[in-house]
């Protein structure tokens, strides 16, 4: 006969039930198959809860001495691989109460003493997100200085700057590059306010409507590291929100979202960039794949996958927000389908920022830390096809409007000189002074420096402009707050 006091034979909730739950249910309602990845922190969460209850008196210190020493084996057990997840036992929770209960008998059934599955769980979640959250920031900090690092190497690289997908103005490469960095620097801080608010404690909130016993709740959370930048405890102050609340889960997978939309855009211009068409990039073989009968293939297939991955995880953000639209207070069984989409969103997300930062920043050799990229940069077809579209338009009608024509006027001036440039098959700066003068008597030989790709890029100086000054200036900046981020980091 078994001992364990939480068997199939022996529910967990009551004596109240006339017969066992049937195999069919238990292998519809169970959990344990994907949350046991919670175990770390459920341990951490239980015994910041049993010294709580020691220091309340509501739990010996024998009793206490007695968990830590159980929490202690079950640990080396699961990091070993020697603990044995049961299904009947449902979630991480149970199966790591009726091991310790096993183990130290009594003393494993207090521990659940002032409260709930319902709150352990919201700990657990929030817990374990906090820690993940901490991850992704660095992650998105490394790509991001993957990016300054190619930028670096090419402010002065001429690239056209497009809308709509129609050449527009010449612009820095790196330029085009510190734009991404702007989006994931936002996703950082993002990131860091949704930790700031996944970092509060329900603990103690116990089923619904808070407990009897006279627990210390700030406490807890001050041994959990549940505190604000001042260091106060952070306590959820609504029990019944406390155990329903999913917020934080949503709001961590909207921003997962937004990340992944950044990084989608991104993977399109990789995949327009390095097709023959445009041919302005070249990406490592170790990130590509070839085709099965066509042997000139080289296939971008990890920016590719990344767009694909993030309609999954936005589709994550669709289920989260669903699952919760139609639920009343307080805690509800559905509240179970938060995990695997919160898990795999943040599994999906990590893995794609680890892959992208090494695409675009390449790996140092261990042994001979030297670099080697894996985005190679083709400045002259990048160059080329800024020449082609036009792009200094905008600096012969700005050139005339320091001449004192008003804009308009510059504009549709500047309108049909491209018009007979287009009809002739040249460029712009290709014409004759005489022809130039022929749709404006003002123009005159200095405008073939305005028109040259480097001084349309030149001209831009203000800040936040695509002049070489400019971001350089942004490299610099970008530089120092990373590398103050990698010192905070380690």
């Amino acid at each position: 006969m078994s001992t364990n006091p939480l068997d199939q034979k022996s529910q967990a909730w009551s004596q109240l039930f006339s017969e066992p739950m049937s195999e069919l249910v238990q292998r519809y309602t169970a959990s344990v198959m994907f949350d046991q990845r919670l175990w770390r922190v459920d341990i951490q969460g239980s015994l910041a809860h049993a010294e709580m209850l020691c220091s309340q008196s509501i739990l010996s210190a024998e009793d206490l001495a007695s968990i830590e020493r159980g929490m202690g084996q079950i640990t080396q057990e699961i990091e070993s691989g020697q603990f044995q997840w049961k299904l009947e036992l449902e979630d991480v929770h149970l199966n790591i109460e009726a091991r310790l209960t096993q183990l130290i008998g009594d003393a494993g059934k207090r521990l659940h003493t002032g409260r709930s599955r319902n709150d352990q769980v919201a700990t657990d979640i929030r817990l374990w997100l906090r820690q993940e959250i901490d991850l992704i920031v660095v992650l998105l900090e490394s790509l991001q200085y993957a990016l300054v690092r190619v930028a670096q190497d090419h402010v002065h690289t001429i690239m056209p700057g497009f809308t709509h997908l129609q050449v527009a103005q010449p612009v820095s490469f790196a330029h085009h590059l510190l734009a991404y960095v702007e989006m994931f620097h936002r996703d950082t801080q993002r990131m860091q306010e949704v930790k700031a608010r996944t970092n509060t404690l329900p603990l103690g909130a116990a089923a619904l409507a808070g407990t009897s016993y006279p627990l210390d709740r700030e406490a807890v959370a001050k041994r959990l590291g549940m505190v604000d930048a001042q260091g106060r405890p952070q306590v959820c102050q609504n029990s019944l929100d406390a155990v329903s609340d999913r917020d934080f889960a949503i709001e961590f997978t909207a921003a997962a979202s937004l990340v992944m939309v950044h990084v989608s855009r991104l993977s399109e211009e990789l995949i327009l960039w390095m097709s023959q068409n445009f041919g302005f990039i070249q990406i490592a073989d170790r990130f590509t794949t070839g085709s099965s009968i066509m042997p000139q293939k080289k296939n971008p297939d990890v920016p590719e996958l990344a767009r694909g991955k993030t309609a999954r995880v936005v589709g994550h953000l669709m289920g989260l927000l669903t699952l919760m639209k139609g639920q009343p207070l307080a805690y509800n069984k559905d509240n179970q389908e938060d995990k695997e989409p919160l898990f795999d969103t943040v599994d999906t997300l990590s893995g794609t920022l680890r892959i992208f930062a090494q695409m675009i920043g390449g790996q140092k050799d261990a042994q001979t830390g030297v670099h080697s990229g894996a985005l190679r940069v083709r400045p002259q077809a990048m160059e080329h096809a800024a020449a082609k579209g036009y792009a200094t338009a905008t600096d012969l009608a700005d050139y005339l409007v320091k001449k004192g024509l008003p804009f308009r006027d510059a504009h549709d001036t500047v309108a049909k000189a491209v018009k007979a440039a287009m009809e002739s098959g040249v460029d712009l700066s290709a014409m004759s002074l005489a022809q130039l003068q022929g749709f404006h008597p003002e123009i005159q030989e200095d405008v073939y420096q305005v028109l040259s790709l480097l001084g349309s890029m030149n001209a831009r100086s203000t800040l936040g402009g695509t002049a070489p000054v400019q971001v350089q200036a942004q490299v610099q900046r970008h530089l120092a707050r990373l590398e103050a981020a990698k010192a905070r980091d380690f």
